[in-house]
């Protein structure tokens, strides 16, 4: 049998179904697995702990898929899997606020490094661990069966396969990309998604309710938007009665795409100013000119993928959060988000109050932001919890 044995007392974190095995906590392997194989995860002294997926290049040894010894891993429990983490998303997202949701999020349904979103008619496929690839063809096969959707698109594609050994992995799996591009609708907006080349499967699926709300604070205030990407505070600011939003990136692709993103939507088109620029620079630029804002939405590309790059990712949401409390006049409000794995909620919280200080201000926090309720938290699994965000009010 293929198997892992763990050293004698690292079994806890699975006895409290934590789903994975680091290297550090394995004695020894046995019947020469392949990668991506499933292996019966044992404790020093024996004992059945979990079936889980095992990849010898990884520094996370074994993602489980299973804790349940009676369970056979093949093509039928993906199935029934990915059946569970649809019947989980009926009830969680109208039809009436977004036509694009994600249906699979990786451990926190069971199926670790598998990730499907929906996108209208389109579905896109990100596999990112060892297991995950093993079973790719059954899981394609699975997800055009059970959704229905014309298209099957793959995206494994993230830098985290590099870690698990496994190459890069892009196109269409079925049927094929709608000739006029893919468009979804949220709460009331369109929008164009590069499903092929945009970042993470195309968009920011995990701040649908956080760019409600920001669009809800918007009336009346003057808005900066940075790291902008494709338009989705910006849209939503202005619907929301914005009398003006700056947008910054410095992708030219991405601002394009923003651009045409507004000109989808019936709004004033004159409010918006868009700016191709390092947004670290552009923040020092406009406090240097003297601008000032009622709103500033931070919303970074992650800067930590994991604890070991806390400190380095620390130093950079606390520049640019203290150059945006700089920038906003008394009574403002900044929206500062995190979606690095490796930054926890408390350091986040932490590494605001250092830059409020800095900056010289006074700052509540009125509100806090996290994912949608289609990127569920297992509640043995916090690493799941990657996206966190803090509202605050400047005095």
């Amino acid at each position: 049998m293929k198997q892992l044995i763990l050293k004698l007392g690292r079994e806890k974190s699975l006895l409290r179904r934590h789903p994975w095995v680091f290297s550090g906590a394995v004695a020894r392997v046995q019947g020469d697995p392949e990668t991506g194989d499933t292996v019966a995860v044992r404790s020093g002294s024996g004992e059945f702990l979990a079936w889980a997926a095992y990849s010898p290049a990884s520094q996370i040894r074994a993602r489980v898929w299973s804790w349940d010894e009676k369970e056979r891993i093949d093509g039928d429990f993906l199935r029934a899997r990915l059946q569970r983490a649809l019947g989980a998303r009926e009830r969680l997202i109208s039809a009436e606020t977004s036509d694009a949701l994600r249906l699979v999020h990786g451990e926190s349904d069971g199926l670790p490094g598998v990730i499907a979103d929906r996108y209208g008619d389109v579905m896109v496929l990100q596999l990112l661990s060892a297991g995950a690839e093993r079973w790719r063809g059954e899981l394609a096969d699975a997800v055009h069966e059970l959704t229905g959707c014309a298209c099957v698109f793959e995206r494994s594609d993230a830098d985290v396969r590099a870690l698990e050994g496994l190459p890069v992995r892009s196109g269409v799996l079925y049927g094929g990309l709608p000739a006029g591009g893919v468009h979804i609708r949220e709460h009331g907006l369109t929008y164009g998604v590069d499903v092929a080349a945009g970042h993470k499967t195309g968009f920011y699926l995990d701040q649908r309710d956080n760019r409600k709300r920001v669009g809800e604070l918007s009336q009346g205030r003057e808005v900066l938007n940075c790291f902008c990407y494709t338009g989705g505070f910006t849209l939503n600011a202005l619907a929301g009665g914005a009398q003006s939003v700056l947008s910054v990136d410095g992708s030219a692709e991405a601002l394009a795409q923003a651009k045409a993103n507004l000109s989808r939507n019936d709004l004033d088109a004159a409010r918006a100013e868009w700016q191709e620029a390092d947004v670290f620079r552009h923040l020092r630029t406009l406090r240097d000119q003297g601008r000032s804002f009622d709103l500033v939405v931070l919303d970074p590309p992650k800067f930590a993928p994991t604890a070991a790059f806390a400190e380095k990712a620390a130093r950079g949401y606390k520049d640019i959060n203290l150059l945006a409390l700089k920038l906003l006049r008394a009574g403002g409000l900044l929206a500062s988000f995190s979606c690095s794995g490796g930054v926890s909620a408390e350091l986040f919280q932490k590494i605001l109050a250092g830059a409020a200080l800095d900056a010289g201000v006074e700052a509540s926090i009125v509100g806090r932001f996290a994912a949608a309720a289609d990127h569920p938290v297992l509640l043995s699994f916090p690493e799941g919890d990657y996206l966190k965000g803090l509202l605050l009010r400047r005095a």
